[in-house]
């Protein structure tokens, strides 16, 4: 998916914009706060698939531009809490970085949660991209799923995607699945979740583009 390495991988970009919101390319339409109440899970349970209703509330906030040598990487760093109607507890929380590379057009998702797994997932896209996609395997050891022990032995997940939508008014679209080889029972279970989001908070500039500008140095 990335292109061939240059010679030198130390050396780091000096020109470049610290501007994070303006060189995001698609990922941009995902900054800020977002929330809706008409969200869709479909989960296993022992008596068979259960959906329930949920609540959410996005946070993606830009951060500062990233090196790896020559590689340069815009991104966000989100936090999402989803509720339901029903129950005070927290139902889901999640944590990780959405980032973009715009000298190849791949973009990744960092994925953390507090059930003992973590996600790196990846695709490709263009700057100006209506939808875009990322994904994951088992067992991948550059976009791949890593899970605690009790997971990968009672609800092992094989697969990974998330497929977005930016809509006309502003608004995005998302549609999860998550292939679940869940101990006893075949096939996996395609656990998925929906819902659409809107924009309730605009997006704050980065770190250093705030400190560049409080200096008149942007």
């Amino acid at each position: 998916m990335h292109k061939t390495l240059p010679e030198d991988i130390f050396t780091e970009p000096e020109d470049f914009s610290p501007d994070t919101l303006a060189s995001l390319g698609p990922l941009r339409r995902l900054a800020g706060v977002w929330e809706s109440a008409h969200g869709t899970d479909v989960n296993p349970k022992a008596d068979g698939p259960e959906q329930r209703k949920f609540i959410e509330r996005v946070r993606m906030d830009p951060i500062d531009p990233q090196t790896n040598g020559p590689q340069l990487l815009y991104g966000l760093r989100y936090h999402i809490n989803i509720t339901t109607p029903d129950e005070d507890a927290t139902f889901h929380d999640q944590v990780g970085y959405w980032l973009w590379e715009p000298a190849t057009g791949v973009i990744m998702q960092t994925i953390a949660i507090p059930r003992g797994q973590v996600v790196l997932a990846g695709g490709k896209a263009s700057a100006d991209d209506k939808s875009i996609f990322v994904e994951a395997r088992r067992g991948d050891v550059r976009f791949g799923i890593s899970s605690s022990p009790f997971l990968d032995e009672a609800f092992r997940t094989d697969y990974y995607r998330i497929d977005i939508t930016f809509n006309e008014d502003g608004s995005w679209t998302y549609l999860t699945r998550t292939d679940l080889a869940i101990r006893g029972k075949e096939p996996a279970f395609n656990h998925h979740d929906t819902n659409t989001l809107k924009r309730v908070e605009a997006p704050k500039p980065n770190p250093l583009l705030t400190i560049l500008k409080g200096r008149g140095e942007a």
